[in-house]
């Protein structure tokens, strides 16, 4: 199978740990990811009128792309992730948003909606399965208590993104199993950090920061994983008063497969 593969702009920028530890755990693991040609920015954030035809049309440039060359899509920084998979659903869905979309592109083949939308946790689960990425395992991380921050792109709207129960979220956590350390359940994992408010008032975004981190810390967390780069930022950026680690998780599956090249994701404590 081809893992096309789409990194976005944070993954070159402020989040290349992000990236890197991922390419590099994903040759370890088997399955390489190979970048999209010319691919752009999906817009960061989903449009959300059905008539915001332009704003859709460089993910849909990029799931068309993938559908040419195997038709499977592997993303990572969650608000890709969202972008793509939302509109990828609009595309299946939407006839209205299909046409105008194909009209405007004329693509050699109209697209449909076809290609599959994966998060690399999804890879991890569903198609290398977390057995296989425990034995592949070089230095397990025992003794390290770490915390999932889903945040609230990853797993909203349940019936779309469709990649765990958003209230109850288990694909971090087994993953943190699957990397020998110990998972940390707490109840602001799934809750959203208002990142996206930071540039315009941090009061809320430093609230919550500190109030998750200091969840966290409460229940017996030692660091925090998250696949979302505006989540590390706002984390880190706007609370430094709870000393709770923040990195991706792809920082910690290199580590666990001994590929890491060490250090804490962009900006953390």
């Amino acid at each position: 199978m081809i893992y096309n593969y789409y990194p976005g702009c944070t993954l070159s920028t402020k989040a290349k740990k992000l990236d890197a530890a991922a390419r590099k755990a994903a040759e370890a693991l088997g399955f390489p990811l190979v970048e999209l040609p010319e691919w752009q920015c999906c817009g960061a954030v989903y449009p959300m009128a059905p008539d915001a035809i332009a704003e859709r049309l460089s993910a849909v440039r990029a799931l068309a792309a993938a559908k040419a060359n195997g038709g499977v899509l592997v993303t990572l920084c969650s608000a890709c992730h969202h972008v793509l998979k939302r509109v990828n659903h609009d595309m299946q869905t939407n006839e209205e948003i299909r046409n105008k979309v194909n009209n405007y592109l004329q693509l050699d083949e109209p697209y449909a909606g076809e290609t599959t939308v994966l998060h690399y946790l999804e890879v991890l689960r569903d198609h290398i399965g977390w057995e296989k990425v425990a034995q592949a395992v070089t230095n397990p991380l025992k003794g390290s208590a770490v915390g999932a921050y889903y945040g609230c792109m990853l797993l909203r709207p349940g019936q779309v993104m469709a990649m765990d129960d958003p209230e109850r979220p288990r694909i971090m956590e087994d993953f943190i199993k699957a990397i020998g350390a110990t998972p940390v359940e707490y109840s602001l994992r799934n809750e959203c950090c208002a990142g996206y408010l930071t540039v315009t008032d941090s009061t809320l975004p430093q609230t919550l920061a500190g109030e998750i981190k200091a969840n966290a810390q409460s229940l017996g967390a030692e660091k925090l994983v998250t696949a979302c780069p505006l989540c590390a930022y706002n984390l880190v950026a706007n609370d430094k008063t709870t000393k709770l680690p923040v990195l991706y998780f792809t920082e910690l599956l290199a580590e666990a497969l001994g590929v890491a090249e060490g250090g804490a994701a962009d900006g953390a404590e």
